[in-house]
C-alpha cells in the first residue's frame, strides 16, 4: 500500500493499493496504443489541449495546493505558487511548441534538406516528492508537446498529488492513454524501462536512483534524462550589495523548507565582508516563522519524512563535531511533525558533511574564502553541478566568473530558479540532459535528417 502521511502531524491521510503486474501491463498497452493518434493530431491541437491544462490548474488551484501542503509539508503560499507556475508553463508551451518544433532548413549538397523533430513514443517519468506538481509538469509538458505519451511513476509518499496530475490532463481533454499515473513502488521501475514499448525515461531524484535508472536505460539502449542532486554554491564577493545578498540567501536556502535540488546550500563569502554577511544572514534566518504549513504566515514547514530529519541531524551533528559553529538553529524541533530548525553554520571546512554532501533541509553552510580565485575553487570543489549564483557589484565580473563555474545554471545577482524559457539541468553527478525551453522539448525526439535530391553540382 502507498500511504499519504501529513508530515506536520504524522497523521495518515489515506492509503492506496499498488498497481499489480496486470495493471501495469494494461497501462503500458494503453500508452502504446495511443502514441500514433497523439502524434498525428499535430502540434497545434496538442498546444490547444495544453492550454486547457493551464485553465484546469488555475480553476482548481486552491485544492491542488492544499494537497501538496498536506502530503509533503510545503507552506501553502508556496504551494499555490507551484500550481500557478505549472499553469504558466503549460500556457507557454502551448504558445511556443509549434515554433520550437518547426522543421529547420539546412544548406547542404541536396536540392533541399532540413531537420525534423519526431516524438519517440512512450516516455516514463520517475518523479520526486519535493515539488509534487511542478516536477511532473516540468518533465511532462515538453514531452507531451513534442508528441510523446507519458507514464508517471511519482514518489510513493505523494499518491494523492500523483492521481490529481492525471486528473488535470484528463479534464483538459487529452485522449485516453496519453498521460497516466502508475501507483507503483520503485521496484517496478526497471521492468517498465526495459519494456520494448517504452522509448525513454526521465528521472528527477537522488544520485543513487539516477544511477539505477541510467544503468537500466543503458542496458536496453533507451534515451534517458537525469536531474539529480545539487550542492549549489552562492558566492558573495567583496563588492556585492551585502544586504540584498543576505536577504536573498535566506530565501534561496529555505524555500520549500530547504528541500530543493537548486536551493543554495554552500555560501562562499569573501573574508573581508564575511562578518557583516553572516550577521545579516543569520538575522534573516532567525526571523523565519516555522510551523503549520497550512498557516499562511508560516515560511518554513516540516520536512517531508522523518528519515530526512534524521539525516539532516546527522550532517549537522558531525559537522559541528569537526569544528563548524552554529550561528543559529542546529537541531530538530521537539514535538510532533518532522521539523528541523532553520540553521546557519559557519567555520565550515573540507571534510565536514555539510561541505561535501547535499543537505536537503533548512541548513546553510558558510565557507569563508580569501578572494575570487579561492571562491571559484571552492564552488567547483563538489561532485555536483546543478545551480549556482554569484553576487557582485560588477555584472561583467559576474559573467566572466560564470564561464568558469561548473554548473548547468549560473545566476548573477539573483536566486536560482527554473523558467520555461530557459534550459534546466546539470553536469557532473547532477545528471545530464535538459528540461524546458527549446532544448528540453527536443530531448525525447528523433532528430531526423531529410535530404531531397537531386544533389547540387
Amino acid at each position: 500500500m502507498l500511504q499519504s502521511i501529513d508530515p506536520a502531524s504524522g497523521e495518515q491521510l489515506a492509503e492506496f493499493p499498488e498497481l499489480d503486474a496486470a495493471g501495469i501491463e494494461a497501462a503500458v498497452a494503453r500508452a502504446w496504443g495511443s502514441r500514433h493518434a497523439w502524434r498525428d493530431v499535430g502540434v497545434d491541437m496538442r498546444a490547444a489541449l495544453l492550454r486547457s491544462v493551464a485553465g484546469v490548474l488555475r480553476a482548481d488551484k486552491v485544492r491542488y495546493a492544499a494537497m501538496a501542503t498536506a502530503e509533503m509539508g510545503k507552506p501553502i503560499v508556496e504551494a499555490e505558487g507551484e500550481i500557478e507556475k505549472c499553469a504558466w508553463t503549460a500556457a507557454w508551451m502551448a504558445d511556443n511548441a509549434a515554433r520550437l518544433l518547426a522543421d529547420e532548413p539546412v544548406e547542404s549538397t541536396a536540392t533541399r534538406s532540413f531537420v525534423r523533430f519526431q516524438p519517440l513514443g512512450v516516455i516514463l517519468a520517475v518523479m520526486p516528492w519535493n515539488f509534487p506538481f511542478w516536477q511532473a509538469f516540468r518533465a511532462g509538458l515538453p514531452a507531451l508537446a513534442a508528441g510523446n505519451v507519458m507514464l508517471l511513476k511519482h514518489s510513493s509518499n505523494v499518491p494523492q498529488c500523483a492521481l490529481a496530475i492525471e486528473e488535470v490532463f484528463r479534464e483538459a481533454g487529452l485522449p485516453q492513454g496519453v498521460f497516466q499515473t502508475l501507483l507503483i513502488g520503485s521496484g517496478a521501475v526497471d521492468q517498465i524501462i526495459a519494456d520494448h514499448r517504452v522509448a525513454g525515461v526521465t528521472l528527477t531524484g537522488s544520485e543513487a536512483a539516477g544511477s539505477r535508472v541510467a544503468a537500466t536505460a543503458g542496458k536496453t539502449i533507451k534515451k534517458s534524462v537525469l536531474e539529480l542532486g545539487g550542492s549549489d554554491p552562492f558566492i558573495v564577493l567583496e563588492d556585492a550589495d551585502i544586504t540584498t545578498a543576505a536577504t536573498v540567501a535566506c530565501r534561496a536556502r529555505n524555500q520549500n523548507n530547504g528541500q530543493s535540488c537548486i536551493a543554495a546550500k554552500r555560501f562562499i563569502v569573501v573574508e573581508s565582508i564575511a562578518d557583516e554577511f553572516e550577521s545579516l544572514f543569520a538575522g534573516a534566518v532567525g526571523a523565519l516563522k516555522v510551523g503549520d504549513p497550512k498557516d499562511r504566515g508560516v515560511q518554513v514547514g516540516p520536512l517531508a519524512r522523518a528519515d530526512l530529519v534524521d539525516d539532516l541531524e546527522r550532517q549537522v551533528r558531525e559537522s559541528v563535531r569537526l569544528g563548524a559553529r552554529p550561528l543559529i538553529g542546529g537541531k530538530r524541533v521537539d514535538g510532533s511533525g518532522n521539523y528541523f530548525e532553520p540553521t546557519v553554520l559557519t567555520d565550515v571546512r573540507p571534510g565536514m558533511p555539510v561541505y561535501h554532501e547535499e543537505t536537503f533541509g533548512p541548513v546553510a553552510a558558510v565557507i569563508r574564502v580569501g578572494d575570487e580565485e579561492e571562491a571559484l575553487r571552492v564552488a567547483n570543489d563538489t561532485e555536483f553541478g546543478l545551480g549556482s549564483s554569484v553576487w557582485t557589484g560588477d555584472v561583467e565580473r559576474g559573467v566572466r566568473l560564470a564561464e568558469r563555474i561548473e554548473a548547468g545554471l549560473v545566476f548573477v545577482n539573483g536566486m536560482v530558479a527554473s523558467d520555461a524559457r530557459l534550459p534546466f539541468g546539470g553536469v557532473k553527478k547532477s545528471g545530464y540532459g535538459r528540461e524546458l525551453s527549446a532544448y528540453g522539448i527536443k530531448e525525447f525526439t528523433n532528430i531526423q535528417t531529410v535530404w531531397i535530391g537531386p544533389a547540387k553540382n
